[in-house]
């Protein structure tokens, strides 16, 4: 079986939809009948060893499989734009032959490239990651694009069953829909001795408060001052809120936190002390308010740890498929503060609740959000593919 992923960076790019083409790659390196490429543009990063330049087109290897990055000249609303695009494409489809092409969607631009493979006899897997929906004018010129690039697939994934259930394609998904969760990486949430003396210098340090904790950027979408504003209404609670990350809010975020003392701001943390704080807290914050936040993979790393979680209910995104409410943590309507504020206070006067949604968080990643249950659903669904 030959694999070939098309995703619109990969590692040491970061992000989202790269970190689940890396899972792609590392659960089928070791099939034996299985071979892999990765095709995707290239982008500045760096991993110490392996320097990626935007504008260079190389092949490279990662995981041992061969990464063709094309090199891109310019961006055009946050799509890259490449010239030796087309050729690579082709000369991987030339040559390797897949039988399997998963391209990871939104990619407008590989899209067109991809549909003018008329007479490629491969199978289509839209990995369905979010629609375009901040950017209405790209929506509408891509629509028919769209519907033709469903049409051609034998399948289309979504992360959760919101993401092919409440897309605003989903109509013309039909009978193509497939879930396939993603998986957090178990390797990066193993804690040291030495991060288990900083969690639990971390837990003397409030050791008459309840740890809140968040991390992400400090933007919009993240609604971390609904955060701000519950704490705010919880007065004297016994509670501290640890918030680490930073953005272009993080001053307005400041200004509106003064005067609280229960907001402690940690700015930009290593991944060491991340799992620090995710060792000592008490409840895990998670208060995005828009399906930008598609899955929302930080919450269910703070679940892995036994951890409760605290969200906003979120049309058309998969976030509350991770955290179900009352049974892995509590879910608020979206934007109300002052609900949050409640769900806190619940749980801060309930050791026996957050201990009771804290096992079963734990146990709902490994049932669903592991890497070994993510191979087994994606070996499952490339098998059905060439029966």
């Amino acid at each position: 079986m030959k694999i070939l992923q098309i995703s619109n960076y990969y590692y040491p790019n970061i992000g989202g939809i790269e970190q689940v083409a890396r899972d792609i790659v590392r659960s089928l390196k070791t099939e034996q009948n299985v071979e892999q490429k990765v095709i995707c543009f290239n982008e500045n990063a760096s991993n110490g060893n392996l320097v990626c330049k935007r504008n260079e087109t190389k092949h490279d290897f990662v995981d041992g499989v061969e990464i063709i990055r094309c090199g891109c000249f310019t961006k055009v609303r946050s799509q890259s734009i490449s010239l030796t695009y087309p050729r690579e494409l082709k000369r991987v489809l030339d040559n390797f032959m897949p039988d399997i092409v998963i391209f990871h969607y939104p990619n407008p631009f590989v899209a067109s490239i991809l549909l003018g493979q008329r007479k490629r006899d491969f199978k289509l897997v839209l990995y369905w990651h979010l629609d375009i929906t901040k950017q209405r004018i790209l929506r509408k010129l891509f629509h028919r694009q769209n519907l033709r690039l469903i049409k051609r697939a034998d399948r289309i994934v979504g992360a959760t069953p919101m993401h092919v259930n409440q897309s605003y394609y989903s109509v013309s998904f039909k009978d193509k829909k497939e879930v396939l969760p993603y998986a957090i990486d178990e390797q990066r949430l193993i804690i040291s001795p030495e991060e288990m003396d900083e969690a639990t210098r971390i837990k003397a340090r409030y050791a008459d408060k309840v740890i809140a904790f968040s991390i992400g950027r400090h933007v919009p979408y993240k609604g971390i001052r609904y955060l701000i504003e519950a704490s705010k209404l919880l007065g004297k609670a016994n509670i501290v809120f640890i918030i680490a990350g930073e953005g272009e809010l993080t001053q307005s975020l400041k200004l509106q936190a003064q005067g609280d003392d229960k907001v402690l701001f940690v700015g930009k943390i290593s991944d060491s002390e991340w799992r620090a704080y995710l060792q000592a807290c008490d409840i895990f914050c998670f208060p995005s308010i828009t399906r930008n936040e598609a899955f929302g993979l930080a919450q269910a790393e703070a679940m892995s740890y036994g951890k409760p979680v605290v969200t906003f209910t979120i049309s058309h995104s998969g976030v509350n498929f991770v955290n179900l409410d009352g049974v892995t943590g509590i879910e608020c309507p979206n934007a109300d503060a002052a609900a949050y504020a409640s769900a806190l206070k619940n749980l801060v006067e309930s050791a026996t609740l957050r201990r009771q949604y804290g096992l079963q968080a734990k146990d709902r990643v490994q049932e669903n959000f592991s890497a070994e249950k993510f191979k087994v659903n994606l070996l499952q669904l490339l098998d059905s593919l060439l029966k």
